[in-house]
């Protein structure tokens, strides 16, 4: 007798999951691929009915799965989002030039508006330009940093309450084990929140955060969805990759480590002492967005890069050095000044009832994580 679906014993299944090792047909993943994203979001209390919620799309497989399933999660459920795309522009020849067609492409299939800003723009350089200029050493912390800050501004050209990303579980774990390795306990106690919120910056999220990236793969295969494949040309030396190798080790000994190194890490309890490390959030005196310094990092790294003296945000030694040569010339390149909307439309409504709506249904018999 063939063997049928776990979940449905009707259907032949087509697919072992990794999450859970269940044996199941095409339906009923479909079923709790969404279920499960839904019910982390309503667990979570992520959104509002009236939200503007943008979503980071690069055109790769998490942010193309995720721009379908919030679209579909949202009108299924009624929500009440108004969605946006919002992607970034290195300046990546050959990737992200290449990857943004496949957004543009995605902003048709889902029939959602699209907003992109690029480094070029904001920063007057591209990552071409940076690498040219300081190498592949250090390079992934020129766009971690910049590319922050772009998605923060090109969240509020747009006016959003709020920013989702394709972060999948892997990712989280990733994030956890870069942090015990580097032995950074302070940021370790809240790399794994679902959601993070500033009083100068825009609310981020993670639907995905319990989610395995294999899943995601296998669901925009089976969904046949639009989507690039191919990994950043400038990103096989970052330091997140020796996490990845080790994430994956573990996983092929145990499908649950994923899960588990997330669930260890928001067991953790910070000390006090631990997160005296972490300074006090201020406000950059020259571009205006949240720093721990008279200068955020995006303004320190910029004026090293104008001024030839690249490692000015990345050591201490060249930060001194960037100090010990004087004020910045006139003439320097900088960043706009931020500025948040300070009341962003769906906040500005007189009266749009988010105090007394009722909240958004879990579905019954599926978990969140």
């Amino acid at each position: 007798m063939p063997r049928l679906c776990a979940l449905c014993a009707t259907q032949r299944p087509i697919l072992k999951r990794p999450k859970t090792g269940q044996q199941i047909c095409k339906t009923c993943f479909f079923h709790v691929f969404e279920t499960e994203v839904h019910n982390t979001i309503v667990e979570a209390q992520l959104f509002q009915p009236g939200d503007r919620v943008a979503i980071g799309a690069s055109g790769g497989k998490d942010s193309t799965v995720l721009a379908h399933v919030m679209k579909t999660l949202n009108d299924r459920y009624n929500y009440g989002l108004e969605l946006f795309l919002l992607s970034i522009d290195e300046g990546i020849t050959g990737y992200r030039d290449d990857s943004l067609e496949t957004v543009k492409q995605n902003q048709k299939e889902y029939n959602l508006p699209l907003k992109i800003l690029s480094y070029n723009e904001l920063y007057g350089w591209t990552m071409d330009s940076i690498v040219e200029a300081v190498g592949r050493k250090n390079n992934c912390t020129f766009c971690g940093v910049f590319r922050r800050q772009a998605l923060d501004r090109g969240a509020a050209m747009l006016g959003v309450d709020h920013i989702v990303t394709g972060h999948n579980a892997d990712d989280v774990a990733e994030t956890v084990l870069m942090n015990i390795m580097r032995g950074d306990i302070a940021r370790l106690g809240r790399c794994t929140a679902i959601c993070t919120k500033g009083e100068d910056t825009i609310k981020r999220s993670k639907p995905f955060k319990y989610t395995y990236e294999k899943e995601i793969v296998m669901y925009a295969y089976f969904k046949h969805l639009t989507y690039f494949s191919t990994e950043c040309i400038y990103s096989p030396d970052a330091y997140r990759g020796h996490a990845r190798s080790f994430l994956k080790l573990l996983e092929a000994a145990r499908p649950s480590a994923i899960i588990d190194i997330i669930y260890s890490g928001e067991a953790c309890e910070v000390s006090e002492e631990a997160t005296k490390e972490l300074k006090e959030r201020k406000t950059c005196k020259r571009c205006g967005y949240m720093s721990s310094n008279d200068l955020c990092k995006a303004c320190t790294l910029l004026e090293g890069l104008e001024r030839g003296m690249a490692s000015a945000g990345i050591t201490d030694r060249g930060r001194k050095q960037l100090e010990a040569s004087g004020p910045a010339p006139d003439g320097l390149r900088t960043i706009p000044f931020f500025q948040m909307n300070a009341q962003s439309p769906s906040q500005s409504a007189p009266d749009d009832g988010r105090d007394s709506a009722p909240p958004m249904p879990a579905v019954v018999g599926v978990e969140a994580g």
